[in-house]
This record gives C-alpha cells, sequence and structure tokens, in this order.
C-alpha cells in the first residue's frame, strides 16, 4: 500500500493504493471525520460486483450506507442526472450527516463529484475509483464536470475529494476495452512526464494488458504521484502547470462530442487526441520522426484507435472551439518536444489542425 500526498494547504487529501486494501477503508474515512451516512453513487454492474464488500466495510466502521444508481453511459454526465441525484439526496438527507462516494469509472466520479460540489453549496465527498483510467487519472485532482452537447465537461467546478481509495483489485475484473481506455492516459503520464513510464510500458505492456497485480500496482501508484505533484503546484491550471495534463484532450474531447459520447469511450478518443497532437507537433517540427514512430507504435499496441471512423470533419472541428484552454480567439494545444517533454503553443493555424486530423480520418 502506498499513500501519496496531495499538497493543497487546508484542502489537502491522501490517495492510497494498493491491493487488497478495502477491508481499510472504513477505518481511514472515520478519521477525516466527514458524517455518518454514506451517500454511495455507483452504477448497477459495480454494485453487482463490489457492493456488498463496501458495504461491509463502511458499516464495520458504524457508517449507515445508501446506494443510488445511475446508468453506465457517458449521458449519465448530465445536468438531468445530477439534478435526479440531488433531489434523491435532499430527499434523504433528513436528520443525517451525509458524504458521497463516487463508486466507479471517470462518468460516476465526475457525476459525483459535481453533485457534491453544488449541493448545500458542497458536502464532503471521496473517490474510490474502479477502472483503470479513474485510479491513474480522473479520480485525482478535483476537476468536476457535466457535459453539454456542445462540448465536454463544459459545466464543472474546481472541488477536491477528501480522499482518494484505489483498490487494484477492482481492476481485475475490467474488460479489455477499459483496460484499454486507461492505458491511453497512463502513456500520456510517459510522454508529458516520464521518460523511464513511457520505457517501461514499452517492455510490460503484454502484463498490463493482461491485468497483473504488479504491473497495474506499479503504473497506478506511479500516476498518482505524478498528478499528485502536478495538482499541489497549480491546483486551478493558473500557473500553466497543470495545463500538460491535457495533452491529447483538445482533439480527444471534440472527437467524442462530435460523435454524441457514442463512437469512442474517453480513452480511445485520447488515443486519437495524442495521435493529431503528435502529427502537429511533427508540422512544427518539434519532434522527429523516430520519435513520433515510437509513441505511436506504443499506442497502437495497447489496442487504441489510431484512425477515426464515423466522425465527420467538420463537427470535429466545431467541437473544438469549445476547448475550454482556448484564450478568446486564439487555440491552445499541448504539443510534444520529446519523450517527457512538452510545449504549450497557442494560435496555430487551422490549416495544420485540419491536417492532422484528416490525416487520422
Amino acid at each position: 500500500m502506498k499513500v501519496i500526498r496531495v499538497n493543497l494547504k487546508k484542502r489537502s487529501y491522501n490517495i492510497i493504493a494498493g491491493s487488497g486494501i478495502l477491508s481499510r477503508l472504513g477505518k481511514y474515512i472515520k478519521k477525516l471525520e466527514v458524517g455518518s451516512d454514506a451517500y454511495v453513487i455507483t452504477n448497477a454492474s459495480i454494485k453487482n460486483k463490489y457492493g456488498r464488500a463496501l458495504e461491509k466495510t463502511l458499516k464495520a466502521s458504524g457508517f449507515k450506507v445508501k446506494f443510488k444508481l445511475v446508468p453506465d453511459r457517458e449521458e449519465s454526465k448530465s445536468i438531468r442526472t445530477s439534478f435526479l441525484v440531488i433531489r434523491d439526496i435532499a430527499r434523504y438527507d433528513k436528520r443525517r450527516h451525509i458524504f458521497i462516494i463516487a463508486f466507479g469509472g471517470g462518468v460516476i466520479g465526475d457525476l459525483a463529484g459535481f453533485v457534491a460540489s453544488i449541493y448545500k453549496r458542497g458536502v464532503p465527498y471521496i473517490q474510490i475509483p474502479t477502472t483503470l483510467l479513474a485510479q491513474v487519472d480522473s479520480s485525482i485532482g478535483g476537476k468536476t464536470a457535466v457535459d453539454l452537447g456542445e462540448g465536454k465537461n463544459l459545466i464543472g467546478a474546481f472541488y477536491q475529494p477528501r480522499l482518494v481509495f484505489s483498490e487494484v483489485k477492482f481492476l481485475g475484473s475490467l474488460e479489455k476495452r477499459q483496460v484499454r481506455s486507461g492505458l491511453a492516459e497512463v502513456i500520456k503520464y510517459g510522454l508529458i512526464k516520464d521518460p523511464r513510464l513511457f520505457l517501461y510500458l514499452e517492455k510490460s505492456l503484454k502484463d498490463a494488458l493482461a491485468l497483473k497485480p504488479l504491473a497495474l500496482e506499479y503504473i497506478v501508484k506511479r500516476c498518482s504521484s505524478i498528478k499528485a505533484a502536478i495538482v499541489g503546484r497549480d491546483e486551478k491550471e493558473e500557473k500553466g502547470l497543470r495545463t500538460i495534463l491535457n495533452f491529447g484532450h483538445t482533439a480527444g474531447h471534440a472527437i467524442e462530442a462530435a460523435s454524441g459520447y457514442k463512437a469512442y469511450n474517453h480513452g480511445e478518443a485520447i488515443a486519437l487526441g495524442m495521435l493529431i497532437a503528435l502529427d502537429i507537433s511533427r508540422k512544427l517540427n518539434l519532434i522527429g520522426q523516430a520519435v513520433s514512430q515510437r509513441i505511436e507504435g506504443l499506442i497502437k499496441a495497447a489496442g487504441l484507435p489510431a484512425r477515426i471512423e464515423g466522425v465527420p470533419l467538420y463537427k470535429i472541428i466545431n467541437a473544438h472551439y469549445h476547448d475550454k484552454k482556448f484564450i478568446g480567439l486564439k487555440n491552445r494545444f499541448v504539443l510534444i518536444k520529446g519523450i517527457g517533454k512538452t510545449k504549450i503553443v497557442e494560435n496555430i493555424p487551422l490549416k495544420i489542425i485540419e491536417e492532422a486530423i484528416k490525416k487520422r480520418a
């Protein structure tokens, strides 16, 4: 088990990551003094697999538990769903001292965090991520949001959890597509910050795809440490440090929105977004062909898509204008100078962006 600290002064919290640690969860929450009544937002699949074990450890520490199920799809990240959940919480929250638990993947984490941030102007919440993508990335850092038809994550807030509890054993039941989706974010961390992680993936990708516990533990702990350090230095993306976490996300989010969040899951879209950013980096002479081929080779080896299918170019271009990193009319992309090295570039000509997207069509 590893304890990783996200240092944010009064909003600081721990990420606890390891295998076979769920039985200790109740004791950790007890120390936080967040409340006595756990309102667990999850989906039917996660509840069926792990709900009983979660309830057991919480009740053993004296907590009352209520589960709220939402559909397991991106469409659950909506204003409609969030308000339905909030009304259910309000009915439950009579003579109780509630806290919210996000128990699931990225969709559940984003939705639950957003709900926690606005109900009663903010109530405590805890992240218990159950997918690789959520454990390495989305559960950490306090970005909460829901989607609009115009774009992904357009309504949200920075609202930090009180604890992130990553039980690596949960990853053992993931479907291959979910594992690959999570690996897209892991590859991103190697590209933006850690050449040794990238090299590890090149050598041990088969172990990760085969859900080998040691490989998964190493990946979760390493990525969590990287993100914790970045968030601790630039919580709200005001210094430009946290912006590098968005590598691949400008075009990736546009692909998701342009497809109505149906053609690709988040990790698959981010993989395509990274390749588009890679192609832009090549056009701007930031990287050479050998490095570019090495990066693309790892993405393909992970079983992630390298071509955009069934999503019109014009829709992707229109959607990319809603990216939150834009400054007025100026676009802003996180690009690559080498493995572990990034460069933020503004005002890239639309022709270069279009050519990069077309190359992947």
